[in-house]
């Protein structure tokens, strides 16, 4: 869960760097983040980028979740209140809660991000102004409640956008779906 908070806007390899510096000094649980200043605490994840914003998030999560009585009573929430509840933590929008509920607590809920809404536009699926709500709601109604196809297909699509679809060198040459992208390449 920590480390979709650390995602926001950067790569994996260094939210990486910070879970490794964060874990090197302390267990990755609530209560010992807390016992971290946040000064200290900004520093062990400084990999991550935007440090000081997400050192506040995190210990607002963390202690929102302590408040909650922990990840056990969370996961007993069904997904709809537990959304509710992780969009009204400071710093939580809807893609990092939907990364959480889908890869931490496995609920069915596809997660929208800019490698979705690229590979969608390319492909025509979306205009690119939809909000994230109706893109996630379009996916979630076409394939239905499976929480292991919502995991592997947001696997695949981040995988072809980072590979293939690419935001500024995409290469249409090794795409399997180039004859369906509308812009072959452009954006």
């Amino acid at each position: 869960m920590l480390g979709a908070i650390l995602t926001q806007n950067t790569a994996w390899t260094n939210v990486e760097r910070a879970l490794d510096q964060l874990r090197a000094r302390i267990p990755l649980r609530p209560e010992p983040v807390l016992g971290l200043a946040e000064p200290v605490l900004a520093e062990l994840i400084r990999p991550s980028g935007y440090y000081n914003v997400k050192a506040r998030r995190l210990r607002c999560f963390c202690a929102a979740l302590i408040e909650a009585g922990g990840e056990a009573a969370l996961a007993a929430m069904p997904t709809e209140p537990l959304r509710h509840w992780l969009l009204a933590i400071n710093g939580i929008g809807p893609e990092t809660a939907d990364d959480i509920l889908l890869y931490a607590f496995e609920r069915p809920v596809f997660v929208v991000d800019a490698y979705t809404r690229r590979l969608f536009r390319r492909l025509g699926m979306i205009d690119g102004d939809e909000g994230y709500e109706r893109i996630r709601q379009q996916v979630e109604g076409a394939i239905g409640p499976d929480t292991a196809c919502f995991n592997e297909y947001h696997a695949l699509i981040v995988r072809h956008a980072k590979e293939v679809c690419r935001a500024r060198t995409p290469a249409c040459e090794r795409c399997l779906l180039s004859r369906s992208c509308r812009q072959r390449g452009g954006e």
